[in-house]
């Protein structure tokens, strides 16, 4: 086959940038391999050109409880048409991989639904779909790196280098994947087009501009943890949401911190510089950037300096340092032998890409490839403290500040949560998005509803709370636990007030309060008669939201527990009775790790 037909396409659905990522890696390695590739976010391909596709790799993570990621949803309604013959893709051949988390019940749904769509329209499957799970001891590399393998096996042996052409080396570096160029101001500004092309785009249909209307403390000054309770205001049209939905927007960092960093970079001179950013053929330009901007823009709005660094990140930095034995120690972190050492440096003492780059000082980072080895800064997502109905073009948020000390001995605080701790009256946030929850009300405000909400898990209960009251719901019950009845029991009145009004019935558990702790799951057993009756004669809902460590597991145990004691089940029908819950959705969670 000539050189010409040797195209390689990944399409990949992300949600973080998870599987943009490893989009992008699979994408490197078919250029080593000499394919011309394009590496592009499914929504943003043109997909009446699938059929004249050869070669594609499909990268795809899973959210909420099985979901497809945003960035996927519109090629996923296309490829559902009914009106697509069976044998549409006879012609392509594909691979699919998925990125997942085998704790949850819909492990790699849309990669399992994919994978089987592109079979029903008659496409060749190179290989069976390869299972990313992160809780493999290496994470997502656990099952991608063997997946790859016998992946590229299959392409190259069906497309194989022409005679005499070998592979690129992987010591050697890959021409950048965007061009960036720097520019004088006076060049840039006294061009009409690149002028227009320095103002930022206009945000697509499913983006709002924001204005923060306030952002306060919701705990005590003397609690180790500041939870803020901020309230953003639609600056024109109201986004459309449901109790249950989730924000999503994309922090920015803090710019005294960016000066900070391009000073020891030895880049201040380049700060107030201005800079082009040209797509190329591989690559496109996200849709929000504008395509001229200043070198200090590019870090405090796009690049991920203070986040932690994926494998990716020291493969592309062992071509840019000096030092023979840091670049050996780069490459071996950048190996799938090298985890283990690369996740107790980086991953564990939750290392910065800006430390990083402090403990590999031989490295010189050329102007050009800036964009192939900083990560982008990826969007946050919250669940929307508020009904819409309550707080009309108002969208509420109880956000953690994420503040913890690490074995480096050094304060850490989160990329998004420090970002979002000084915003302030005015301020704006200029590209939020709404992504539906899995959580749901009830469907009559008859059935009751019992909201399980430790933590800033409350959030999504607020919002339903709110909700039920407007509607008139009498029965609900709220389980919500925290460490002190007096410094972080968020929303204390609002509950107290809805349980005189004899609307809300609260259990409340603070954990810290006295010598024995005491937990949501504690509080659960603890009220098993009256919870049980609601469950099983009334039908009620139970919605549960908050950290996804060993808590909605408790909670499950105290439930079946209740099951048994009240109910009367053996441990098997108990297993069954919370199995059928999950099914009819009467029981629904959302957690995050």
């Amino acid at each position: 086959m000539s050189q010409s037909h040797r195209d390689l396409l990944v399409l990949f659905g992300s949600e973080t940038g998870c599987a943009e990522d490893v989009a992008e890696r699979i994408g490197r390695q078919a250029r080593r391999r000499r394919f011309r590739t394009r590496v592009i976010a499914m929504d943003d391909y043109d997909k009446n050109k699938l059929i004249e596709e050869k070669i594609v790799i499909f990268v795809c993570s899973t959210t909420g409880q099985g979901d497809e990621p945003y960035n996927m949803k519109k090629f996923w309604r296309f490829l559902l048409r009914k009106s697509l013959p069976r044998d549409i893709l006879s012609n392509l051949n594909c691979a699919v991989f998925g990125l997942g988390d085998s704790s949850y019940a819909k492990f790699n749904y849309p990669a399992k639904k994919l994978y089987k769509r592109l079979q029903q329209l008659g496409a060749y499957m190179i290989h069976t779909r390869g299972d990313g799970d992160d809780q493999h001891y290496l994470g997502l590399d656990g099952s991608l790196d063997p997946w790859l393998k016998i992946v590229w096996e299959e392409i190259m042996e069906k497309y194989p280098l022409p005679a005499g052409v070998d592979m690129i080396a992987e010591d050697v570096l890959l021409s950048p994947s965007l061009r960036v160029e720097l520019l004088s101001n006076e060049t840039a500004l006294n061009d009409t087009t690149k002028h227009e092309q320095h103002i930022e785009p206009p945000n697509l249909e499913s983006e709002f501009a924001m204005v923060v209307k306030s952002n306060e403390r919701i705990t005590d000054t003397k609690h180790f943890q500041d939870v803020r309770h901020l309230v953003l205001e639609a600056r024109s049209e109201a986004p459309k949401y449901e109790p249950g939905d989730i924000a999503v927007f994309t922090p920015q960092n803090i710019p005294t911190e960016v000066d900070r960093f391009l000073e020891y970079m030895e880049w201040s001179d380049l700060a107030d510089k201005l800079i082009h950013i040209q797509a190329s053929e591989e690559r496109s330009l996200p849709h929000h950037w504008t395509s001229i901007m200043t070198f200090r823009d590019l870090f405090i709005k796009y690049l991920d300096i203070f986040g932690v660094p994926r494998r990716s990140f020291f493969e592309m930095l062992a071509h840019f340092t000096e030092d023979e034995l840091q670049t050996e120690r780069l490459q071996e972190f950048a190996s799938a032998e090298g985890q283990d050492d690369m996740f107790s440096y980086c991953q564990r003492p939750r290392r910065t890409v800006a430390e990083v780059l402090f403990d590999f000082k031989s490295a010189t980072i050329p102007l050009e490839y800036i964009l192939d080895l900083f990560p982008l800064i990826r969007p946050r997502s919250f669940s929307i403290a508020s009904s819409p109905k309550v707080h009309p073009k108002e969208i509420d948020l109880c956000i953690a500040i994420v503040k913890y000390k690490t074995q480096l001995k050094k304060i850490r605080r989160g990329v998004c949560t420090k970002w979002v701790s000084q915003l302030n009256p005015g301020d704006i946030i200029e590209r939020l998005r709404i992504t539906k929850g899995t959580m749901k009300l009830p469907p009559s405000p008859e059935i009751p509803l019992i909201a399980i909400g430790p933590g800033t898990g409350i959030a999504p209960m607020r919002a339903f709370l709110e909700q039920r009251m407007l509607d008139g719901a009498k029965e609900n019950v709220l389980v919500f636990g925290c460490r002190y009845h007096d410094k972080d029991y968020h929303y204390r009145l609002q509950w107290e007030e809805y349980a005189e009004q004899g609307r809300l019935k609260i259990l409340a558990a603070f954990s810290r309060d006295q010598e024995q702790k005491l937990y949501v799951q504690d509080r659960i057993r603890q009220e098993g008669a009256m919870l049980w009756d609601l469950i099983e004669n009334r039908q009620a809902k139970i919605v549960l939201s908050g950290s996804a460590g060993k808590m909605p597991e408790q909670v499950a145990f105290a439930l079946k527990q209740i099951f048994m004691q009240q109910g009367g089940l053996d441990a098997e029908q108990a297993e069954n009775y919370f199995s059928a819950m999950n099914k009819t959705g009467q029981y629904q969670e959302e957690c995050w790790s």
